[in-house]
């Protein structure tokens, strides 16, 4: 059954309190974001092309899709299987074979499966962290285009969890914001909302949107950033496989939470509209 108005009204409501509860960074954070002239001095220059031609691979990705496009049919496989658990039907019943059959299904379907694959991506991020934790500065410069590449994954299996197509370009802008919003200060993460209030029926929202696709270098440069120090402490011996397990969970769980609620909000507003359009 799909929900009632007085439903999607409540759920819109928590929705609308989690923004409210974004809070200012945390003062140790604001200490961390120096620059990461240290990290950059101490890498060596071929690890230093290397990052950048990783992060070259995400602005790609930005252009016009590429290899960090998840598997679709992976993801949908696992929606129709989150449907079979909590519906008790087999899952040849409810064979869900595009996206757009994905954003016809009821709310609580869609919540279930993205808190699963957070879940999933959170923990392989810890696992990522840990290893990376141990070789030092070789393994840590690997590590950082690697957390960006895996939290583009996660955000774009969330976007089809809530029936939206990563592979549009749209699509792809709303990926970056979603990415950006997790790591900003309270100022950033006012802005990142406002923009994104209107986008799924203000066209010249998109299209002011679209524009910002050249600057994708600087998203991912005060991504990066962002982390500070707190990087860093993947270098300490042995205390860094703790510290870079611990970061990278963070960091998957932070994006994972933006993600889920700013797509859920996307889908409760349209299904609002819908039964405004009905009620007409």
């Amino acid at each position: 059954m799909m929900e009632t108005r007085e439903v999607l009204l409540q759920e819109l409501h928590t929705i609308r309190a989690w923004e409210s509860e974004q809070k200012d960074l945390w003062f140790w954070e604001k200490i961390g974001r120096l620059p990461f002239q240290l990290l950059d001095r101490l890498t060596p220059k071929f690890l230093n092309t290397k990052i950048s031609e990783a992060l070259n691979e995400l602005g790609n990705y930005l252009q016009a899709g590429g290899r960090y496009l998840i598997s679709e049919s992976g993801t949908l496989r696992h929606i129709e299987e989150v449907y079979s658990r909590i519906e008790g039907n087999h899952p040849a019943q409810k064979h869900i074979a595009v996206i757009e059959d994905v954003g016809l299904l009821p709310l609580n379907i869609m919540d279930q499966a993205a808190d699963e694959i957070v879940q999933s991506r959170t923990t392989l991020a810890g696992l990522q962290g840990a290893t990376t934790g141990i070789g030092g500065i070789l393994t840590l410069a690997i590590d950082i285009p690697a957390v960006l590449g895996l939290s583009l994954k996660t955000i774009q299996e969330l976007a089809i969890c809530y029936g939206y197509d990563p592979k549009i370009k749209q699509e792809r802008i709303f990926t970056i914001k979603c990415m950006q919003f997790s790591s900003a200060d309270i100022v950033g993460k006012k802005a990142i909302l406002e923009e994104l209030a209107d986008y799924a029926v203000n066209e010249k929202a998109d299209a002011q949107m679209i524009s910002q696709l050249q600057g994708w270098r600087e998203v991912f440069a005060t991504y990066r950033d962002n982390w500070g120090w707190k990087k860093l402490f993947q270098l300490i011996p042995i205390a860094g496989i703790l510290f870079g397990a611990w970061i990278n969970r963070g960091t998957l769980k932070d994006v994972g939470e933006a993600a889920k609620m700013l797509y859920r909000k996307r889908r409760i507003l349209e299904r609002l509209r819908e039964l405004e359009q009905d009620d007409k």
